[in-house]
């Protein structure tokens, strides 16, 4: 019995030593192969934002610390934030050119160039935050899009979304739409040329430009984003009348549109990481937003901001107009319309749905706030 076990642990200690040296071969092995997976790449990302925004500004530092976290620092993204290698509004164009590799911009700055850009991030009365991340996640919205970034030496991954815009900041009282004949007002994207249409002289200014232009009378009036970056760069103290809702940005995505030949070169497991990062940078910031709006908002409010909202007149006016636009841009612009039916199509679902369970509870419980019940 005894000459039995003794040759059992013989047995064993020799294939333990033989099974460890086979595992370190292969661990020898598979490194170099690991290694080839994981090469060196070092982009240069150019943001549409100054730093002080660090809520819309940081979407692009939570992008660049994953990837170079999750590769050891072999995938390292350098942000610059808007104005060290170009303007915030010339994002796209230094990425289209290959002059950086990547950019997080909102598409819409671009929509001069094509009309089809702002399709991706936000129009006027189209959907919510929640509703375009359905859209665009699972709706085929990320690749319809891509589809016509294509065009321009683009790939495009969401990344951040403000939620519903406020409707901007107004040195004067806004309640009707012949009070919007004449206003110079500053505004992003094609919802310019809607207000145009209804008199106003569209105005696009970085944001960083926006406060002296409100306080020297060059504008009238300017949207940004919300609470909390609106109360950053301080545009109560020169426009008290502080407008809601932004009916043109009702949920707008930010995005990361990447040099689509840089994109392609990159091996398969960066460009994973690449949209697993963007993802987690989306959802970030419209966590964060949706935690530091309800703050600001307050304290604007007690610093002497006049909440107003737009009159049904000007909301009724506004949303005609847009689609009149809509009509023009559908019949001289195959890729808008081919984006812009599956918008339509993701909206009238949405809205049906969302007068059920989600409007109804929300409504609920806005009137249990204001009976002071909460």
């Amino acid at each position: 019995m005894k000459k039995t076990n003794k040759l059992d642990r013989r047995a064993f200690l020799t294939r333990a030593t033989v099974g460890g040296a086979t595992a370190a071969a292969g661990a020898a092995l598979a490194a170099p192969a690991i290694a080839q997976e994981m090469p060196e790449v070092k982009w240069r990302l150019t943001s549409s934002f100054p730093k002080s925004l660090d809520t819309i500004y940081g979407g692009a530092e939570v992008l660049s610390k994953h990837i170079s976290e999750a590769t050891g620092g072999k995938f390292q993204i350098q942000v610059f934030p808007a104005g060290e290698i170009v303007g915030g509004l010339q994002a796209q164009e230094t990425v289209t050119q290959g002059t950086v590799e990547a950019c997080h911009t909102v598409a819409y700055y671009s929509w001069g160039k094509d009309p089809a850009f702002a399709l991706g991030s936000a129009v006027p009365f189209a959907l919510s935050a929640r509703a375009m991340n359905a859209w665009q996640y699972h709706g085929g919205g990320i690749g319809l899009f891509n589809e016509f970034l294509a065009t321009h030496n683009l790939y495009g991954l969401p990344g951040g979304n403000t939620g519903a815009q406020m409707g901007g900041w107004f040195r004067k009282e806004i309640n009707t739409l012949e009070d919007l004949k004449g206003l110079k007002i500053r505004v992003g994207g094609f919802a310019g040329k809607v207000l145009e249409r209804l008199g106003a002289v569209p105005q696009q200014i970085p944001g960083g430009d926006i406060y002296p232009a409100l306080e020297k009378g060059t504008i009238d009036a300017s949207e940004w984003v919300g609470p909390y970056d609106d109360q950053k760069l301080g545009f109560y103290k020169v426009a008290p009348y502080y407008y809601y809702p932004g009916w043109w940005e009702g949920g707008p995505t930010v995005h990361f549109l990447f040099n689509k030949e840089k994109y392609e070169a990159l091996p398969e497991n960066y460009k994973s990481l690449l949209h697993t990062a963007a993802q987690a940078a989306d959802a970030n910031m419209l966590q964060m937003y949706d935690h530091l709006n309800p703050i600001a908002l307050k304290e604007l409010v007690a610093a002497g901001a006049q909440l107003r909202p737009f009159s049904p007149e000007i909301l009724d006016g506004c949303f005609k107009a847009a689609n009149e636009v809509y009509a023009e841009m559908e019949a001289a612009n195959p890729a808008f319309k081919k984006i812009w039916d599956s918008l339509k199509t993701a909206r009238a679902d949405w809205y049906l749905y969302n007068q059920t369970a989600e409007y109804t509870y929300d409504t609920f419980m806005m009137i249990q706030q204001r009976n002071g019940t909460l």
